[in-house]
C-alpha cells in the first residue's frame, strides 16, 4: 500500500536563479523557417524563454498553488503529485480533474472555488464536489517517468471512439 504524504511547493532561490542563468545561456538553433511546419517556431520558443527568464513570478504562482492541500504518493512505482480539496458541503460528490498534454494542475485553479463552494459563487450548493487534481506522470511534481507504459494498453474497439 502506497503512503500519502503532505506536499508543499518550495523552490529554492538558488534553483530559480539557476533556471534564469540556463535560459540566458541558451544557444538557439539556425532557423530554416520560423513557422509551425517544423515544430515549435524558434521565435515563439525564444519569447517563452524570455518570459520565464524575465517576467514569470515563480513566488506568486507557488503561493497560488500552495493555498490548496497537496500530496505525494506512488502508483506503480511512479511518484504522483496531486491536490485534494474537500468541499465544506456534506456529501459532496468526488470528482477527478485531469489535465492533458501539455498541461498542469494550475489549469484548474479558477474552478476550485465554484466546484467546492458553489453557493459562494451564486450556484446551487447541491452541486458541490470534493476534488482530486493529479499531476499526470512526468508533469509538474509527479517526478520524471520511472518506466514506459503509462498509456492505454490497446486501442478501443472500432466504432467506440
Amino acid at each position: 500500500m502506497s503512503t500519502i504524504k503532505p506536499f508543499r511547493i518550495a523552490m529554492s532561490d538558488e534553483a530559480i536563479i539557476d533556471l534564469r542563468k540556463r535560459l540566458a545561456a541558451t544557444r538557439w538553433p539556425h532557423v530554416l523557417t520560423d513557422d509551425w511546419s517544423r515544430g515549435q517556431p524558434v521565435r515563439f520558443v525564444m519569447e517563452l524563454a524570455d518570459h520565464w527568464k524575465n517576467a514569470y513570478d515563480w513566488r506568486k504562482h507557488e503561493a497560488q498553488l500552495n493555498r490548496y492541500p497537496q500530496f505525494m504518493t506512488e502508483i506503480a512505482d511512479q511518484p504522483i503529485h496531486f491536490m485534494h480539496i474537500r468541499s465544506r458541503v456534506p456529501g459532496a460528490f468526488p470528482l477527478i480533474l485531469s489535465h492533458g498534454w501539455p498541461g498542469s494542475v494550475a489549469e484548474f485553479l479558477d474552478l476550485i472555488g465554484p466546484l467546492t463552494d458553489p453557493a459562494a459563487h451564486g450556484l446551487d450548493p447541491e452541486l458541490a464536489f470534493d476534488l482530486v487534481i493529479p499531476s499526470l506522470p512526468g508533469f509538474g511534481f509527479s517526478g520524471p517517468m520511472s518506466a514506459s507504459g503509462w498509456m492505454r494498453s490497446r486501442p478501443p474497439p472500432r466504432g467506440t471512439r
